[in-house]
């Protein structure tokens, strides 16, 4: 199976860009043709649709009422109208799409638009909190986290004749999402009703995308509300666990994408979910962490590593393009996009776009494209399949030295990839910003049997090597400073003698 190449997409935005390009109210139900194809030439086998959820008045009075975020909004959106504020795509006031963005009947015509161009449909799951609009609130506040009297991070919400005292949602690290409120998953209903209302999103889609996944597992929730207690007993299986098993009985090829942090990765993996964040390469990556990206991947097992989500920018994070010089972007680029797992993309980011968007704004200002860094992803992304990357199995290299005393091999990043035999590819990356040399070792049948030429597909070298040398030295390697090479190895001659 391929690897995903899923792109996110800002949801209000996009649509709002699409209705001025082509001068006619565009939603979900009248995507234009064009726009899918293009995804699908460049490679994408999953679109996520963030932000395509109900946030409702609350939601949206809470995103104008903070100095910061109306400052935030000035940055990207100088002269903005509150009209242009439309809340927090997490926090989803009902799990229904707006019939701004083309209802539930437009997400199901999108569906199909993409089915039909081979392309798959990721939405978003919170399961941490629900909107302070969400009819659960009103109806059935027993799902939420509370306290018997007024606590710091709650507020009071009036329901069946009595004052509750319920409590924003909030990761323990940050203050409260006061535009949030907390699902208690100590409580079995409030699994219950999640597990139902995941079961109803799988309806609409292929995967799920799952904000802040984490957050709900045991140790981590009970540490996280141990001063809001419960008579309950203590939940015994993971919620993940349970609400995994029952999408996959109807749906077996359903995928889970799990935004994770602070090394629970391996574990939510090891409940169901087929892939989680890599924030820790993206870290070492913006930081120009040459030797610790490659420690980093080094260091994962090999499940661990086609595991990862890399990116290098997502609605969370700034936009790449105003962190990197373009060598380094290039560079950086080709190491995500050349790993094994799933390699993941951002609305604005093949264009080159420098201004981060609020997720609260429902429009964002006109920005010109980069045409180098556009050229970039063209190229990066024009190339890739034509070779087994994503497509074939992967092995993540080990450079050796290139002689005694050059340190320079830490910063290169190499990936062998090989779908049929006997030809393979080799993605080389340098990370730092002077150059590297190495020797690689390749693991390839029958390697030292016949010559080998190698041609560099993003670029213009080419050179022949001897299958025997390569087998008992390993490949030698100089590239220059954020060199970003894909080298393709088209099988020469026999060498006299060698049998296949």
């Amino acid at each position: 199976m391929s690897d995903p190449l899923l792109y996110e997409i800002n949801t209000r935005c996009w649509l709002h860009r699409l209705s001025d390009r082509y001068s006619a109210p565009i939603t979900l139900a009248n995507i234009p043709a064009d726009e899918l194809a293009r995804w699908r030439k460049l490679g994408f086998t999953h679109i996520w649709l963030m932000g395509v959820w109900a946030a409702g008045p609350l939601a949206r009075a809470k995103a104008l009422q903070y100095s910061d975020l109306r400052r935030a909004y000035d940055q990207s959106l100088p002269g903005w109208r509150e009209t242009d504020v439309a809340g927090s795509p997490y926090a989803i006031g009902d799990y229904q799409v707006p019939p701004a963005l083309g209802g539930e009947a437009g997400l199901a015509a999108f569906r199909r638009q993409l089915h039909a161009q081979g392309m798959k449909l990721v939405l978003d799951f919170v399961p941490n909190h629900l909107g302070l609009d969400h009819a659960w609130v009103r109806e059935q506040p027993e799902l939420f986290v509370q306290s018997t009297g007024e606590a710091a991070g709650t507020f009071a919400q009036q329901s069946g004749g009595q004052i509750r005292w319920l409590a924003y949602g909030k990761d323990p690290y940050f203050p409260p999402w006061t535009d949030t409120v907390q699902l208690d998953y100590r409580r079995d209903t409030t699994r219950g009703a999640m597990t139902e209302l995941l079961a109803s999103i799988a309806r609409h889609c292929d995967g799920v995308r799952c904000d802040m996944a984490m957050l709900v597992l045991n140790g981590v929730f009970a540490k996280t509300w141990k001063h809001f207690p419960v008579t309950t007993s203590p939940p015994v299986e993971e919620f993940w666990t349970t609400a995994i098993a029952r999408i996959r009985q109807a749906h077996p090829d359903f995928l889970f994408l799990a935004e994770a942090y602070w090394g629970l990765e391996p574990e939510l993996r090891r409940l169901g979910f087929d892939y989680t964040y890599d924030k820790t390469l993206y870290d070492h990556l913006i930081a120009h962490d040459a030797t610790d990206v490659q420690r980093h991947l080094l260091g994962l097992a090999a499940g661990q590593l086609a595991a990862g989500a890399h990116f290098l920018e997502n609605h969370d994070e700034p936009r790449v393009a105003a962190l990197l010089s373009l060598a380094e972007h290039r560079a950086a680029a080709l190491c995500i996009l050349g790993l094994p797992g799933m390699r993941f993309l951002h609305d604005g980011q093949l264009e080159g776009a420098r201004i981060k968007i609020p997720v609260q704004l429902a429009r964002v200002a006109p920005e010109a494209g980069q045409s180098e860094i556009q050229a970039l992803y063209q190229q990066l992304l024009g190339t890739l399949p034509g070779t087994a990357v994503g497509r074939g199995r992967a092995v993540l290299c080990q450079p050796r030295a290139a002689w005694s005393g050059n340190p320079t091999a830490a910063n290169l990043i190499i990936v062998q990839w090989q779908q049929q035999t006997p030809e393979f590819d080799l993605v080389v990356v340098n990370l730092a910003p002077h150059r590297s040399q190495c020797y690689v070792p390749l693991s390839v049948p029958q390697l030292a049997a016949r010559s080998w030429v190698m041609k560099d597909l993003l670029g213009s070298e080419c050179y022949q090597r001897a299958g025997d040398d390569l087998q008992t030295q390993g490949l030698y390697l100089d590239l220059p400073p954020h060199g970003a090479q894909l080298f393709h190895f088209q099988p020469g001659e026999l060498v006299k003698g060698a049998r296949l």
